[in-house]
């Protein structure tokens, strides 16, 4: 029987650790602080591994180093084979403690996850939880973020996806400005009263579903804030109508601090979803999160719609879907509030 081949020898561990996290770095030094070396090491090593594939992985100038496109085609695979790695040795050794980073937009951190966290540290005490709140992309593969909340439709080549919760948004304002204002009968009168972020994009999508022509939307003047947490602090003062997501603010519905005073949502088809590099789906903490915010998700239900009276007998009129989105970043949905 003949002996299957031998695989093709692989090249040094060593050199492949400090290819790996100069890449990562993209620097010399900063790889050489990583592992304990010298920069001079950690450039021998590189370059023998460079000598030993023939090409150049990386390339030097005199403000840094960046990768060729060898060095830009092997880092992806070497990346994830080390991510691998640490993830069974983490599972073998039950490591299953330590700081769980998770980079979050700041209204979904500030009205849905903090109110809930309590749950999982309770869950899970070997854990802890370090939040990074910024609408900014994060760059997995450089920044030690073991996984991330963004909102989009999920179409990002290499990671993980859940979803959490779809994105729906409507107008809200607080009882004070709807008791002193005129009736409101039909969404055209919200136009009668002022607006927070009157050029939201989530403003002039929600009155076309509404049937509403609402085309001088940019021209008017108002409160401009490009927050939701900042946008409902002013409608709780009355300073205004605010496009809201209401599952954000559920207790303040309930209270009937404020109000939504017709039942329409807007769902545009994005979505708040969990995601990570594929490379970590076993990784203890991250699987523990995900577990945790999944059930969350399952158990959460939409707050009801405080109708004010006039407009208790209006029909919800069905969402209209957007075009389907070409963008890949996970950062903020198609033509919708910035995700702060």
């Amino acid at each position: 029987m003949a002996k299957a081949p031998l695989p093709a020898p692989l090249p040094p561990l060593a050199a492949v650790r400090c290819f790996e996290a100069a890449a990562r770095h993209l620097s010399f030094t900063r790889a050489a602080e990583e592992l304990a070396m010298t920069q001079a090491a950690v450039s021998y090593q590189i370059k023998g591994l460079e000598e030993r594939l023939g090409v150049p992985l990386f390339l030097r100038g005199p403000r840094g180093v960046t990768l060729s496109e060898a060095g830009r085609q092997l880092e992806p695979a070497v990346t994830s084979a080390f991510a691998d790695l640490r993830e069974a040795f983490a599972a073998i050794g039950g490591e299953r403690g330590g700081t769980l980073t998770l980079s979050v937009v700041n209204s979904f951190a500030a009205h849905w996850l903090l109110p809930r966290l309590g749950g999982f540290g309770r869950a899970h005490p070997e854990v802890a939880v370090r939040l990074e709140v910024s609408p900014e992309v994060v760059d997995f593969a450089r920044r030690d973020v073991d996984a991330a909340i963004r909102i989009g439709r999920g179409d990002w080549p290499g990671l993980a996806r859940h979803r959490i919760m779809d994105v729906a948004f409507t107008p809200i304002l607080s009882a004070g400005l709807l008791a002193a204002s005129p009736p409101l009968r039909t969404p055209a009168d919200l136009l009668d009263l002022p607006l927070i972020d009157p050029v939201d994009p989530w403003w002039g999508q929600w009155f076309a579903a509404a049937g509403v022509d609402a085309p001088a939307l940019a021209e008017r003047r108002g409160l401009w804030v490009e927050s939701q947490t900042l946008a409902a602090r002013a409608a709780l003062s009355g300073q205004g109508v605010a496009i809201l997501s209401p599952e954000f603010f559920a207790d303040e519905l309930a209270r009937g601090t404020l109000v939504q005073p017709f039942p329409l949502l807007h769902a545009p088809g994005s979505a708040y979803f969990l995601v990570y590099p594929t490379a970590r789906r076993r990784a203890p903490r991250v699987a523990a999160f995900r577990e945790w915010v999944l059930r969350e998700a399952g158990a959460a239900t939409a707050p009801p719609a405080q109708a004010a009276s006039p407009a208790a007998g209006l029909s919800v009129v069905a969402p209209i879907a957007d075009p389907p989105s070409s963008a890949s970043s996970p950062a903020r949905p198609p033509a919708a509030k910035p995700p702060v």
